[in-house]
This record gives structure tokens, sequence and C-alpha cells, in this order.
């Protein structure tokens, strides 16, 4: 029996691998001396008996390590090299509003993200909506631009965290997508391999979100703390709610126009109070003094003051875009519909009813924008950058019979059949509870 076999052979009788075991294993994925159908039985085998925290700190940190580690940044950064991660949710663009928002306040932001299954493109497809843009990037770029800007939204290189592009796709099709362990070592070894000193995750829960109950939320968001303060990152979570979507806009573009409308101060409320609160608590473990309540509002004063979408737009440049157009896209009252991409067809869902809005489904919104095309069922789907949801309402808004709730960008002459329905229905919509009826033509 080869050594990769009694490895599984062990984990599968549900023993302990020791750091050495562990390493060889990694090695051996990056190598490709270990096989597809014996990653695919070690990954079933940790799924089925788990892993420790000791193991998944050995894991984490060997797949860290089983490529390029961001050099060391500059000594004089040393406690301002932040970043943060989210579990994903459906309207979620908080990362291109609070990458420059933070690097307004004298934080480095070398943020390496990702793209997007299901609902909507990730961070790097919102950002790739700007004609022009890029997010390859060098290492020597990456430090060129944090030092001249403070922020940079980049993609993956091929020779960062190899091992995790490996066993990402086989878990993909194995299964094991939602262990807690193999969440962990994924999302923590490519944050530490960005050599972080703080790093906040947004751990999302709800009928929107990866995890729909807020328990199970909350003990992936301690197992990555706990992992990421062990690998040397001063890491906290957020578990926030996503059983609606967040802001107005889903969609690739449209989150784009609507991430500007918060970097010039004008965003939606839920929106901008989730980049606060985050925003704060990166720089609570970076070493900002005063209160939560301090630091929202020097966050939020760079939102009003231009600071964070000048830094959007010198961040842009670096990554690509005609300076002319930056600038323009970038303007406050700015018609960004000149420069981002528009669909074709706008189509408005009429509100049946009349009442207050109690909910708006995620998981619905989220299907119907991957039915349009703003997202991928496979990683080498095409995404429709122009294409999605802009929603009219809020929760708490009283809306009128035959009134607007939302309007659908698409680029086919139809919306796809039974669409407006499922959007209607969407739509959480009551009496107030002093109102017994409403009689209308």
């Amino acid at each position: 029996m080869s050594k990769i076999m009694e490895l599984i052979e062990k984990k599968r009788n549900g023993e302990i691998l020791t750091d050495d075991e562990i390493r060889c294993f990694v090695k051996g994925v990056v190598t490709g001396d270990v096989q597809d159908s014996q990653l695919e039985k070690m990954l079933k085998a940790i799924y089925e008996n788990d892993l420790t925290d000791e193991e998944t700190v050995c894991l984490t940190k060997e797949m860290r390590d089983s490529g390029e580690v961001l050099k060391s940044w500059p000594p004089e950064w040393k406690g301002k090299v932040v970043d943060k991660h989210s579990t994903g949710g459906v309207g979620d663009k908080v990362s291109l509003i609070l990458a420059p928002a933070l690097a307004a306040c004298g934080m480095k932001v070398p943020m390496i993200s990702g793209r997007g299954l299901a609902h909507t493109g990730g961070t790097l497809d919102k950002l790739e909506a700007i004609p022009g843009l890029s997010v390859s990037a060098s290492t020597e770029e990456m430090t060129r631009w944090l030092t001249n800007v403070g922020c940079c939204i980049v993609g993956q290189t091929a020779n960062l965290v190899p091992a995790d592009k490996r066993m990402y796709a086989v878990r993909d099709v194995t299964g094991t997508i939602d262990h807690f362990g193999l969440i962990t070592g994924s999302i923590i070894s490519k944050k530490a391999a960005e050599q972080l000193d703080v790093l906040v995750l947004d751990v999302k829960f709800g009928i929107g979100a990866f995890m729909k109950e807020k328990s199970e939320a909350t003990r992936l968001a301690k197992q990555m703390v706990k992992i990421g303060n062990e690998l040397g990152m001063k890491t906290s979570a957020l578990i926030t709610d996503m059983n609606n979507p967040l802001g107005k806009m889903i969609g690739n573009a449209l989150e784009v126009a609507e991430s500007l409308q918060c970097l010039h101060g004008n965003g939606p409320s839920d929106l901008e109070d989730l980049v606060l609160k985050l925003g704060a608590q990166v720089l609570c473990q970076s070493g900002d003094t005063g209160s939560i309540e301090d630091r929202e509002a020097k966050l939020k004063a760079t939102l009003s003051n231009g600071e964070a979408v000048k830094k959007f737009q010198e961040m842009i440049i670096n990554q690509g875009v005609d300076p002319n157009k930056a600038k323009a896209l970038c303007a406050k009252g700015a018609n960004v519909w000149t420069i981002l991409p528009t669909s074709s067809f706008k189509t408005t869902v009429i509100s049946p009813k009349s009442g207050i809005v109690h909910g708006i489904n995620a998981h619905t919104c989220g299907q119907c924008s991957l039915a349009l095309g703003a997202g991928r069922h496979i990683i080498d789907d095409p995404i429709n950058p122009a294409v999605g949801l802009e929603l009219c309402v809020s929760i708490g808004d009283t809306v009128s019979k035959g009134k607007p709730l939302m309007i659908v960008h698409h680029d086919s002459e139809k919306m796809p059949e039974g669409m407006n329905e499922q959007l209607v229905d969407a739509f959480d919509i009551r009496l107030s509870d002093r109102v017994a009826s409403i009689v209308e033509e």
C-alpha cells in the first residue's frame, strides 16, 4: 500500500493525522503525486470523520505554504495591513466600498478576491464590469499600488495557495464543500498568504446565504477566528443576516453603480451600515483608538468628504481603467451608465397589493439573477455584467397596489417564463397591525 493510501485509510478509521502526514499529503496534492481518485477519497474521509483543531491549523498552514506567500511588507506598515472576507450573499458588494474607505483611513488593503458561483459574480466579476479593469497583478505591482494608494482588489495568482485550487475543484464534485474544517482551510490559507496583520470575517446566515442557520454561521466563524489567530492574524468575525438582499442592486454593473453611490455617502442605509461595522472592527483590531462609534464616524467621513471615492478612482486607474473614464465614473452626480454596461431591456415588477414590505426573499432574488445571466453555474460559465435586479422598495417601506417593486434588467426580449410571478412572491407585503383591510378599485 502506498504512503498516500495509508494516510487515507488512517483518516477513514477516524484517526488523527500528524503534522508530517498532513504536510506529505498537501505536498502530494500540489506535485500531482496524489491522484484525483485519492484526493476524492481523502476529502470524503475528512468529511465523514472530521478534523481536530490541531489538524485544521496544520492543514491551513500547509495550504498557505503550498505556493507563493506574499513577501514581507515594509516595516512601517506593521499593524496596518488588513483585509476582510465574506462568505457571500445576495447583493453583497461591501468589498468595493470598504477597501478604499479603509485606505482613506491609512490602512493597507491587499485584497485578493475570487469569482463567484451561483447568483452573481464574485468581487472580481463585479469590478470587471468596469471597462478596461484588470484584476491581474504581480507582487511588485501590488506593493507599488499599496504604497501610492493604499488598496487594490486583485485575483489569486497561479502560485498563491495552489493546493486550495485543486482541493476546491474536487470538493465541488464530491459533495464536501460544506465541511467546516475544509472551508476554514480554504479561506484562511489564502488570507494568511497575504501576510495580513488584521482580518475581519463577514459570516452570513439566512435563506440567501450558504449557511441557513445562525448557529451554524457562528460555529464556522469561531473556528475561522481561532485558526486565523493561530496563523498570526488578528482575526474577528461579524455574524450578519442574509435573509434579505443587501442594498437595492443585484448584478455586477448594477452593484458597481450602487457601490459608487455608497462611496459618495448616498448608498442604502443597510449597505452603509455593514461597511461601517466591518470597517470599525478592522480599525479596532489594527490598534485605532477611540470607541466603535468613533471608528464608524471616521469611516463615514471618508464617504461624505470624497476621500474614499478618490481612493477607488486611483485604484481602478492603477488596475487599467482609462484615467478620463475613471474620473467620469467617480465624479459626484455622474451618469455612470455612460461607462458601465447596460441591459437591452428593462421590465418593472408591479405590486399586486398595498401594505408594508416585511421581507424580500434573498434566495429567490439570487436565483432569478442567476437565470438572467448575472452569475454562473460552473466556474467556466460566462457572466453578463449588465443584467440583474434593481429593488424599488426596502424593508419597512409602504407600497401601494400597482406601484413598482423591482426593475428587472435583462438582455433577452422577454424575461424567463414565470420570473415575474417568482419575484412578486419574493416580497412579503402585509398590512399594518392597525389596518384590517384596504378596499381598492
